[in-house]
C-alpha cells in the first residue's frame, strides 16, 4: 500500500468549546477534510481504457449495457452526459468510499452493446435501462447523478418511475428543451457524425465543453474527453442526438419533485450557465445549489475534488432509508 504525503491541519479558536477543546463535531470535519486534502495529493495511475474497474455486463431488453460497480452503503447511480462514458465519474468512484457507486455506459457507447435498429434510442429507452440495472442489482431506490443529457435522462425516469428516486444530484444540467437554433444545431451535428465520425463531433463540441482555465492548464482533460468521444458508436450519436434534439421541457416535472436535491454547475459552463442552475433549483423545495469555480460544462472532470467533497456533503446528510 502507497502511503499518503503528511498533511498539515490547522485548527481555529470557533472550533474549539470554550475550554479549548475541540468538540466531536469538528474533530471529524477536520477529519474528513484531511482525508479530502491527501486523496487530492494522491494520483492513481491510469489504465489504458481510462477506468479502473472491469465492468459487469447487464442485459436491458435489446442489449447489454457495461456497468461498474463499486463499494457498499447509499446506492448511487451516475449517469454521464453527451458525448461521454462513465469514466467521466473516474475521480467520484473512485473516492465516495462511503457509497454503493454503480456507473454505466448508456446504449451505444463505450463497453455497452449498439441496439439494432436506428429507433433504438429514446429517453424513454434511457431512462428504463437504468430502472433494469438497479432491477438486476436489487436495488429498490437510489440516489441518481447526473451530468447535462445524464440530467434529461434522470428527469425522463422521474417521470416514470418516481418511486426509485431516493435523492438526486443534477450537474452541469437544464430544464428547457431546446430551442429552434439548438435543433437545427443538432440536426447540422448529426450530419456530421454520420459524414465524419467521432472526431469531428467532439472537435466541434470541445471548445464549449471546458473552462478556458481547463483548457489551458489541464491538457490530460481534453484528451480524457476525446478518448470518451472515440468510444461511442456513429449510431449512439446519432440517436442521442436526435434524443436531445426531441427532449421536452421538464420545469413542470421539477416543480413536483420532493426527494432531497443538489445542483451543481460550473463557474464558466457555457452550455447549462450558473443562472440557469440556480433558476432549475429554485424549482425543487429546498434544493441545494452549488457553483464549482474554475470548471465548465464537466466539473466533475475539471474540478474533482471540489465536485467529490461537495457530493460526499450531501451524501453524508441525506436521511436513513
Amino acid at each position: 500500500m502507497t502511503p499518503f504525503e503528511t498533511v498539515e491541519l490547522t485548527v481555529y479558536p470557533y472550533e474549539c468549546d470554550a475550554f479549548g477543546h475541540l468538540n466531536q463535531a469538528a474533530l471529524l470535519t477536520l477529519l474528513e477534510h484531511a482525508r479530502w486534502d491527501a486523496l487530492a495529493r494522491f494520483r492513481v495511475p491510469r489504465s489504458p481504457a481510462g477506468g479502473g474497474h472491469e465492468p459487469i455486463r447487464v442485459p436491458v431488453g435489446d442489449v447489454e449495457l457495461a456497468v461498474e460497480m463499486r463499494g457498499e452503503g447509499v446506492p448511487v447511480l451516475f449517469v454521464h452526459g453527451f458525448p461521454f462514458d462513465r469514466t467521466m465519474w473516474r475521480h467520484q468512484l473512485a473516492t465516495l468510499s462511503r457509497v454503493r457507486r454503480i456507473a454505466p455506459d448508456l446504449r451505444g457507447v463505450g463497453g455497452s452493446g449498439t441496439p439494432p435498429t436506428a429507433d433504438g434510442y429514446s429517453l424513454a429507452r434511457y431512462a428504463d435501462d437504468l430502472v433494469a440495472v438497479l432491477d438486476a442489482l436489487g436495488v429498490r431506490q437510489a440516489v441518481l447523478c447526473g451530468l447535462s443529457m445524464g440530467g434529461y435522462v434522470i428527469f425522463e425516469l422521474l417521470r416514470r418511475h418516481p418511486g426509485r428516486v431516493k435523492a438526486m444530484i443534477l450537474a452541469d444540467t437544464k430544464p428547457q428543451a431546446d430551442s429552434a437554433e439548438a435543433k437545427r444545431g443538432r440536426e447540422e451535428l448529426t450530419q456530421v457524425a454520420q459524414r465524419e465520425g467521432q472526431d469531428a463531433v467532439i472537435e466541434r463540441l470541445l471548445p464549449r465543453l471546458l473552462a478556458p482555465v481547463t483548457q489551458a492548464t489541464q491538457p490530460e482533460v481534453a484528451g480524457q474527453v476525446r478518448e470518451m468521444a472515440r468510444r461511442w458508436s456513429v449510431p449512439g450519436l446519432v440517436g442521442a442526438l436526435r434524443t436531445l434534439r426531441d427532449r421536452p421541457d421538464s420545469t413542470e416535472t421539477l416543480r413536483g419533485v420532493r426527494v432531497p436535491t443538489l445542483v451543481l454547475v460550473g463557474s464558466d459552463d457555457e452550455i447549462a450557465p450558473p443562472d440557469t442552475a440556480r433558476a432549475m433549483a429554485q424549482l425543487i423545495p429546498d434544493a441545494q445549489c452549488h457553483v464549482v469555480p474554475a470548471a465548465g460544462h464537466i466539473a466533475p472532470l475539471e474540478q474533482p475534488l471540489a465536485t467529490s467533497r461537495l457530493l460526499a456533503d450531501f451524501l453524508r446528510a441525506l436521511p436513513p432509508s
